[in-house]
């Protein structure tokens, strides 16, 4: 064309692989512009996952908190969704390598893959210990919560009760106070309700952090108060505790003291996906990939890193962390920028992030929050909380589906559904009932 502008449907082939925060925020950011583009994702839904803890506590459904690719692109008539995963990058010819084993060229690479849990070089405590990281391992939680309480409601010896009853939760930060405020709610709400035989008394719920307290990224005061709230509602935290060793049903912290458990739950550390590998980079902190300040990747030509896997600066010369406003801003910045490059030729810009603070949820009606000196607690700082994971939710009927679930569960002190399946394989294969036993399955 005269003005130098890509035709419609043709010209440059924008590839995003991962539909998290930051591929589907670029991925819309491209969106109506005469550019081809192909998301790639292994699901085929959108999952927000900051809130999985609550489906794995039963306050909240996986539908609440999962939306279907297609329909959040749909108005986007150049964009192609694919479901399939990625298993190698041809950086040098410009094509990926797909689990179908079909090939997918690019001329744009968006590498938006997230980021995983790490057990620090014990993947084989993950069966004993599971992450909350996808809608399969939330519902395996749950099953397993559940069928513990249930399990200790029709048991007739205290011993098997009291283990049945406690739940260990590894890691003090933001995931791990949240998950150990929600089963203490899960405990004061429904033990003394629903249950005949035990109640919250009974249970035990042990939150185990190596650091000296909990929430390192978060201001001493409002860490204390997480604290102080978390003991209060009957969690035991235990701070400057190393695990040594995870087996079924039992974690042996420093001292060879060893904790008998139906439920545990890891929370404490995570690592990026296998980008860098993809790539032959040598990754820095957590597997993540040093780029430039435009998210491009040195020595790999169209190649762009966001979200988790992304090692960028701040304006304080610090990492920006692994949160979801920063990956949606980082999409936002990168799609628009390259919707730029490709169309009118302009030179990206360098990225700014613009910090919304930092927020973690205790119980129901408390929540810290941290922006810029300001720090606020208590029932103000979940109602910040609130508003900050409600905005990132995807489509307006889940904000103000979940938003209406919140205040009536904060109005009533009422649990979600308590339901047990066994759809807890993969695949949708039926599987058996969770083992809480304290043995290994034969």
């Amino acid at each position: 064309m005269a003005d130098g502008r890509l035709p419609v449907g043709e010209g440059l082939h924008v590839v995003i692989v991962g539909a998290g925060f930051g591929g589907l925020a670029c991925a819309r950011a491209l969106g109506g512009a005469p550019i081809r583009l192909t998301v790639v994702d292994q699901n085929n839904f959108h999952l927000f996952v900051p809130l999985l803890y609550q489906v794995a506590t039963a306050a909240l459904s996986p539908a609440d908190i999962a939306q279907p690719i297609r329909k959040l692109l749909r108005h986007q008539p150049l964009t192609r969704v694919l479901l399939d995963r990625v298993v190698a990058v041809d950086w040098k010819e410009k094509q990926l390598r797909l689990a179908s084993d079909k090939g997918l060229p690019y001329d744009r690479l968006v590498l938006a893959t997230g980021s995983s849990y790490s057990y620090f070089g014990h993947e084989e405590w993950s069966a004993a210990a599971p992450a909350v990281k996808t809608i399969e391992d939330a519902l395996r939680i749950r099953a397993r919560l559940i069928t513990a309480l249930e399990r200790a409601e029709a048991s007739e010896d205290p011993k098997e009760q009291a283990r049945l009853l406690t739940i260990v939760i590894v890691g003090g930060g933001p995931t791990g106070v949240e998950m150990a405020g929600a089963v203490a709610d899960l405990a004061r709400f429904a033990l003394d309700r629903e249950y005949r035989r035990i109640n919250s008394s009974m249970a035990r719920i042990v939150l185990v952090e190596a650091g000296p307290r909990l929430l390192a990224a978060f201001p001493d005061a409002l860490s204390e108060h997480t604290r102080r709230v978390l003991e209060k509602h009957g969690v035991n935290v235990l701070t400057g505790r190393s695990v040594q060793r995870i087996d079924e049903g039992v974690v042996t912290l420093d001292g060879e003291e060893r904790v008998e458990a139906a439920t545990i739950i890891w929370g404490a550390g995570v690592k990026a996906s296998p980008a860098a590998s993809w790539l032959e980079l040598e990754p820095a902190q957590m597997g993540r990939i040093p780029v430039g300040l435009d998210f491009s990747v040195p020595d790999r030509d169209g190649i762009y890193i966001i979200g988790d896997s992304a090692l960028v600066a701040g304006e304080d010369g610090k990492p920006l962390p692994a949160l979801a406003q920063v990956a949606a801003q980082e999409g936002r910045y990168l799609g628009k920028a390259l919707r730029r490059q490709i169309l009118d030729g302009a030179v990206m810009s360098p990225f700014r992030f613009h910090d919304r603070g930092n927020t973690a949820v205790i119980s129901a009606g408390a929540a810290v929050y941290d922006y810029r000196g300001w720090k606020l607690k208590g029932f103000i700082g979940w109602i910040f909380w609130a508003i900050v994971h409600v905005y990132l939710l995807t489509g307006f009927q889940k904000r103000i589906l979940v938003a209406t679930q919140w205040l009536w569960r904060l109005v009533t002190y009422e649990p979600g559904a308590r339901i047990i399946t066994g759809q807890q394989g993969s695949g949708g294969a039926r599987a058996a009932a969770p083992d809480v036993s304290g043995r290994e399955r034969s």
